[in-house]
């Protein structure tokens, strides 16, 4: 989705933050109270930012992995700027694993191209975008499809996934701790989100 580029800015600005009045972000912005009213709204739809009277936030939990077309549309550009890069930075005639993650699947549009490729994925999403490319061999993982991400889970995907050495592993993650730790989100049996310790790392 394209964005006015004050947006990204304004959600830039309250994910650093917290919380913000409605009339901090005008002055930042240098906008209108009505602007800032509108493009808050714009981010709620989304689910990118939670309004409150005279102000807004970042969504209620750190750990939320908020849902798989809001996560596409969050830094959009920037992940299209990464996938051109890694893409470029593969070679043809090679093999590969995508995982799970919006950023992988930008990836995955970005590869369409290249020849010879060898791709194992656990991500449905990447298995539909680059099966479309003749040129390549797209291998899915076998394990529980999770419904809300197109990611197959669990330990018959691990199992499926030690049996292979590739060239490039393109392992995407939900974020990185200051001390290096990958994290990544997952849905314990009967429980709701957490995170954890990425463990392909």
């Amino acid at each position: 989705m394209n964005r006015h580029p004050r947006l990204f800015e304004l959600l830039a600005y309250v994910q650093t933050h917290g919380t913000v009045s409605v009339e901090q972000l005008a002055d930042t912005l240098g906008v209108t109270l009505q602007t800032v009213r509108r493009d808050v709204q714009r981010l709620a739809d989304e689910g990118l930012l939670a309004r409150f009277h005279g102000g807004v936030r970042v969504p209620s939990s750190t750990i939320e992995n908020i849902a798989h077309k809001q996560r596409e549309n969050l830094n959009a550009e920037g992940k299209i700027r990464i996938a051109r890069d890694v893409a470029a930075a593969v070679p043809n005639d090679c093999s590969l694993i995508l995982n799970i993650g919006t950023t992988t699947e930008a990836i995955a549009r970005a590869l369409h191209g290249h020849t010879g490729l060898r791709v194992i994925t656990n991500n449905l999403n990447v298995a539909s975008i680059l099966s479309a490319n003749t040129h390549s061999e797209v291998i899915v993982v076998g394990g529980v499809v999770r419904g809300w991400d197109q990611g197959i889970v669990g330990e018959a995907a691990v199992d499926f996934i030690r049996q292979f050495k590739v060239d490039i592993a393109l392992i995407g993650i939900s974020g990185i701790e200051a001390d290096g730790t990958l994290r990544d989100f997952r849905f314990p049996r009967g429980q709701g989100v957490t995170d954890h310790h990425c463990a392909c790392a």
